[in-house]
């Protein structure tokens, strides 16, 4: 068995660093890691590294419309163990999952693997390829905080940590973090067979908080600002309402392909760079063809992008008040105007607009509430005040269960090697 004081004595900088209040308990967890690593791989050296999930902060439903978003790593966080070993196979054990065995001889996407995170490793390794970056085999053990469906992107951490691995491993941690999310887009696109953007990925490797400008997909323009709500006086809680993700693909398409069609009007492919004044020149014309939810949607996406913009100011400012008042405009108009808070095919389940609601009962106009994620179903985001921290989780706790609140901290590294 590993010594996880051993752990501690090696990486206590590193894991105050990462992790903060919580650096104990993450030794521990990386010592359980490890005891697991070296029972399924053997004794000898070995690296650890850790990525961390995400939180939409706001642009909302904008990125896939080249617009721009503002998101922060959060410090619920996947850790892998891994070395090097020769050879041409990759072994990757996931916790409470069958072991990943990936011959990378083949770089080709692999029909029956779609959808599976085999596909994934397949992927990154082959977009490395592509990049003309070195590439070897690993063994890895990971365990993973981030619940999926939780809004806080799992499956992106788990790409972003496959090439966080090979970026350490193999070029001597060169690659940037804008890289290695690209590469995680590229294996989910091309191998695993799902059209993402890339907005998870970067949040999850970046660290703290990033506004992201996507008019340039190919070379997204970044920014990293320092900031914490708890030394203002605010926590960051997700809620998760119990809502299905089933069936709510039609719902999720929707989105893009209306603001896309709108753009169509405009003789572009996307809505980046129509403005408000354009869209109500043509409501006659978009609402006979495409319907209102489709202008309303546009707009949405023009306002979002402001919005993202003023939030970056408030945050340099340092500025809470703004940064709140920016929030609560993007959840209304995520609720009014994107319309995703609920599924029209099932009105009677609304739990992200009833969250919200009860909520602000709790907590008063001084919190704020907004969709977190797609939408539809699932969680929303709230930031209380810490005098009525206490009272919110009870009452949410009493409506939701007790499962459903998760306590978030805004984690300043995001793909990172430990030790």
């Amino acid at each position: 068995m590993y010594n996880s004081s051993k752990i501690v004595k090696l990486s206590g900088k590193n894991l105050n660093k990462i992790y903060g209040n919580k650096s104990v308990e993450a030794s521990k967890r990386i010592a359980k890691a490890v005891n697991e690593f070296l029972s399924l791989y053997g004794e000898g050296e070995f690296s650890v590294f850790s990525v961390s999930g995400r939180s939409e902060i706001c642009g909302n439903h904008t990125d896939h419309n080249l617009g721009e978003v503002a998101a922060a790593s959060v410090d619920l966080d996947i850790i892998a163990v891994a070395r090097a070993v020769k050879g041409s196979v990759i072994r990757v054990k996931s916790e409470g999952f069958d072991e990943d065995v990936v011959d990378t001889k083949n770089l080709k996407p692999v029909p029956e693997e779609s959808g599976t995170s085999a596909s994934l490793i397949r992927g990154v390794i082959d977009g490395l390829k592509k990049n003309k970056r070195k590439t070897g085999s690993f063994v890895a053990y990971t365990t993973n905080q981030i619940k999926k469906g939780s809004g806080l992107s799992s499956s992106a951490a788990f790409e972003d940590m496959i090439g966080t691995i090979e970026n350490y491993i193999y070029n001597e941690g060169k690659i940037g973090f804008t890289e290695i999310a690209q590469l995680g887009q590229y294996a989910e696109n091309k191998f695993f067979g799902k059209p993402c953007g890339l907005m998870d990925q970067i949040a999850c490797a970046a660290g703290g908080f990033v506004h992201i400008d996507f008019k340039d997909p190919s070379n997204p323009k970044t920014e990293k600002v320092k900031f914490d709500p708890e030394q203002h006086g605010y926590a960051l809680y997700i809620v998760d309402t119990g809502g299905s993700h089933v069936n709510l693909t039609p719902d999720y398409a929707s989105v893009p392909s209306e603001m896309k069609a709108v753009a169509g009007l405009f003789g572009q492919k996307t809505l980046r760079g129509i403005t408000e004044k354009m869209l109500v020149s043509k409501t006659n014309e978009i609402r006979s063809k495409l319907g209102d939810r489709a202008m309303l949607r546009a707009i949405h996406f023009v306002r979002e992008n402001e919005r993202v913009r003023d939030l970056f100011k408030a945050l340099r400012k340092d500025d809470i008040e703004g940064f709140l008042s920016v929030v609560r405009e993007s959840g209304n108009s995520s609720a009014t105007l994107l319309q995703n808070c609920y599924s029209v095919t099932d009105v009677k389940e609304q739990g992200i607009p009833l969250a919200c609601a009860v909520a602000e009962s709790v907590v008063g106009e001084k919190g704020a509430f907004r969709v977190h994620g797609g939408g539809f179903a699932g969680t929303i985001q709230a930031y209380v005040p810490l005098e009525k921290e206490k009272l919110f989780v009870k009452k949410i706790s009493e409506s939701f269960g007790k499962e459903a609140v998760t306590i978030l901290r805004i984690r300043p590294y995001g793909a990172v090697k430990v030790f």
